[in-house]
């Protein structure tokens, strides 16, 4: 999947939903704008075709696809590396979109705490199935292989730019430690058999780098 074909996505979706039409494509430029900010590196449309390309690799495991779809669009709405309510932000601004085109109420309430999920990237008393297959998906990217978590690792400096080094490193390097330290990060069993063990190799990679800073 390309960018290109985001637009297309979204009009399909918003179809299917029965959307208003006079909200479709306002939606779809707020979106656009929100992920192409120009403090985004790694938060961006390409981190959208990411997910979007696992999406439909595992759709047939995936209950309520569109609501999953949505969870995609707009976990990462709201992206500001000063705050750290950035998921709750998100999924509150998703609820009120969703209300806009009268999504109904029970998968609103799925997405908004789908999108709240990836906060912490653990599963919740209220997580439904499919819960574990977005947060699977947005955290693949520990477990590729080392240059592209190293691109990966460059774009979120670049997000938090406005720190120096020395506290970037120091709040980089907690972060670090509080995944290593988890028992298992990942939560389908696909995911944990591919990533797991390459995952865990990168973050202790890079925790190395940072230590020797």
């Amino acid at each position: 999947m390309k960018i290109e074909h985001l637009e297309y996505r979204w009009h399909q979706l918003m179809q299917r939903q029965n959307a208003p039409a006079q909200y479709i494509v306002p939606l779809w430029r707020e979106i656009t704008t929100a992920y192409n900010g120009a403090s985004r590196h790694y938060h961006t449309l390409q981190h959208l075709v990411d997910l979007f390309t696992q999406a439909d690799q595992f759709r047939t495991y995936i209950d309520d696809f569109d609501t999953f779809e949505l969870s995609i669009w707009y976990h990462d709405i709201i992206y500001q590396c000063l705050r750290k309510d950035n998921e709750e932000k998100s999924a509150i601004f998703a609820k009120y979109r969703l209300e806009a085109i009268k999504y109904p109420r029970e998968k609103l309430v799925r997405c908004y705490n789908q999108i709240n999920a990836t906060k912490l990237h653990q599963l919740a008393e209220q997580s439904d199935a499919d819960t574990a297959w977005l947060l699977d998906f947005d955290l693949s990217i520990l477990g590729q292989n080392w240059s592209d978590y190293l691109a990966y690792t460059q774009a979120i400096r670049k997000e938090y730019a406005i720190f120096p080094n020395f506290l970037y490193n120091r709040g980089r390097k907690k972060v670090l430690k509080q995944f290593l330290n988890r028992k298992q990060l990942f939560k389908t069993p696909y995911y944990v058999d591919r990533f797991e063990v390459p995952a865990k190799e990168n973050l202790q990679r890079e925790l190395d780098l940072l230590s020797k800073k």
